[in-house]
């Protein structure tokens, strides 16, 4: 089975657009509208999706959001249990939550439209291709600062990957919370982002309440 309808099988088994292959998630190709139901012989008969646990409802929060930045479990307990640590209100947690996630490096490549897909993002970045204050940096989780500045290496622009960059970029808009050069080919965190801004695909608190059991 190819990666491609490996991931759309995540956003179906979810019931939520994950956003996981970029373009065609905006397509009338996307496999959730084509079959809205779980994957697996029996998918269509089960198009009503039965009532979770408390358990189960905290469990799927936590894989929606975990999939939604491409992170591995290792890393988003990690991210999970860093921010448990500060003991502040639920509230407070995922907006710093949030934070953490939306300025990793790879995430911010999607952002600012350099690529399709997160799953992209963090490919290109272990590659090599991107540059951060003037600097190569190849770590995905690499957490940026109010500004910070990314842009992609002078190098690589030559690849096929970015050989349309520039068009790609003519009408595309970022988050408020980045600027975005499109003549220099680099973007700027110019705030960090909100909770409320953000509108992740999922409620925050479940999240902490299944990796506080």
């Amino acid at each position: 089975m190819t990666k491609q309808f490996s991931k759309c099988k995540i956003c179906r088994r979810l019931g939520v657009k994950l956003f996981l292959k970029g373009e065609r998630c905006l397509s009338p190709k996307c496999s959730l509208i084509r079959r809205p139901y779980p994957p697996g012989q029996k998918g269509k008969k089960r198009k009503r999706r039965r009532m979770l646990s408390e358990y189960g409802s905290e469990l799927r929060a936590k894989q929606k959001l975990k999939n939604f930045y491409n992170l591995k479990e290792r890393q988003f307990k990690k991210d999970i249990k860093e921010i448990l640590e500060k003991k502040g209100k639920t509230q407070d947690l995922g907006e710093l939550l949030i934070k953490k996630l939306e300025t990793r490096l790879d995430n911010l490549v999607f952002r600012l439209g350099f690529t399709t897909s997160r799953t992209q993002a963090r490919q290109l970045v272990s590659h090599n291709h991107f540059l951060v204050n003037q600097k190569p940096v190849n770590i995905p989780s690499f957490n940026l600062k109010k500004g910070d500045v990314i842009k992609i290496h002078p190098r690589s622009l030559k690849k096929p990957v970015f050989r349309n960059i520039s068009l790609t970029l003519k009408e595309y808009q970022p988050p408020s919370w980045l600027k975005i050069d499109k003549k220099k080919l680099e973007g700027k965190v110019i705030n960090l982002p909100s909770l409320e801004e953000v509108a992740p695909p999922v409620e925050i608190s479940p999240i902490f309440e299944f990796y506080s059991r």
